[in-house]
């Protein structure tokens, strides 16, 4: 078993044992509310290696966000809890470590790029100030090193004259390039793992396809290890190495990329893959999944999914599908699910 520092060159006290960047082993979040307990997460595993892309896909309110604000240790703590997992980075876990060397950990070791940048950064400073306050507080620079430091960052992201408007404000910039700012905020200390929350939304196409693309280049380039969040399976078609379908707070399916677009082997993700439009299916109507996704703090017994599935019989009102593995490299959580890989 090899043992790796994290980033070539840096002075990180992790080292990873075989690329393995990170294990989340039976992570369980609630929210206690004056209604009742909402069962935001329900026994989650997966692991994210170095240079690789996971994606976690699901629709709203599957457990996307808490996921990665979990992972991050940025849930409000009430109303939510974690009863139950463990969250390691090389090794160690980052739910019983202690708050002032996790907040060490958090911007220098995994990072994260919010949905909504305008509301993620701070209207009041200018966005240099904000990128440059990374190496002020966890390098020790001064001002003006710091300041040099943002406009180089400015420049990797293609901000256009990135020396002139180091000084504007997020309110001056465009939806595009605000997010391209929150980006050079969170690649400022060079991080192992990148989470990206729905870094294209309410971005249009091209816009979109330019961030994921600059995403793309910058893992790449550093080796980072992506968790890429979104509920549109198109955007990450060309990115993700692997998938993870997230569906009332469980995976119920994780494979490689070209495994999933192929054949996928649970109910949900063939219908998700159904709702994408297509070019070649031009003038027909759009598929849909009927039905909405359950209230987490009444979520149906068996198979969470069996309300709006074509598939649910008797069993999967019963039992709970583990998430087993169906096919080499792939895992499924449905009782039927050799029967969706056939159809």
């Amino acid at each position: 078993m090899s043992a790796a520092a994290v980033k070539t060159g840096s002075m990180s006290p992790y080292h990873a044992q075989d690329g393995l960047l990170l294990e989340v082993e039976n992570l369980h979040v609630e929210f206690h509310t004056r209604y009742g307990v909402a069962k935001a997460i329900n026994g989650v595993d997966f692991s994210l290696r170095q240079g690789e892309c996971l994606a976690i896909l699901g629709e709203s309110g599957s457990g996307k966000s808490v996921t990665a604000q979990a992972v991050m240790g940025i849930l409000d703590m009430p109303p939510a809890s974690i009863p139950a997992g463990s969250v390691k980075y090389c090794g160690h876990d980052l739910l019983t470590m202690p708050e002032d060397r996790r907040r060490k950990t958090r911007g220098p070791e995994i990072s994260m790029i919010f949905q909504d940048a305008l509301s993620a950064l701070n209207p009041t400073f200018p966005v240099g100030w904000q990128i440059a306050e990374m190496f002020r507080e966890h390098r020790g620079m001064n001002k003006s090193d710091a300041y040099a430091q943002a406009i180089k960052l400015m420049e990797r992201v293609s901000i256009p004259a990135a020396k002139e408007r180091v000084k504007a404000y997020p309110h001056q910039f465009s939806g595009g390039m605000r997010q391209r700012i929150m980006i050079a905020m969170a690649i400022a200390l060079d991080p192992a793992i990148l989470i990206a929350d729905e870094p294209t939304t309410a971005l249009d196409v091209t816009v979109q396809a330019q961030i994921m693309s600059l995403l793309q280049d910058l893992q790449h380039e550093r080796q980072m290890g992506l968790i890429l969040i979104t509920h549109d399976l198109g955007v990450v078609a060309d990115v993700a190495d692997r998938i993870a379908v997230m569906y009332a707070g469980r995976i119920v399916e994780q494979a490689d990329v070209r495994d999933i677009y192929a054949r996928p082997a649970h109910p949900y993700t063939k219908g998700l893959l159904e709702s994408i439009p297509r070019l070649d299916l031009k003038g027909q109507e759009l598929a849909a999944i009927g039905g909405l996704p359950p209230n987490l703090m009444k979520i149906p017994p068996g198979c969470a999914f069996n309300p709006r599935c074509t598939m649910a019989q008797d069993v999967c009102r019963v039992d709970l599908p583990p998430l087993v593995e169906v096919a080499p490299n792939r895992k499924s959580a449905c009782h039927f699910s050799k029967e969706v890989l056939g159809a």
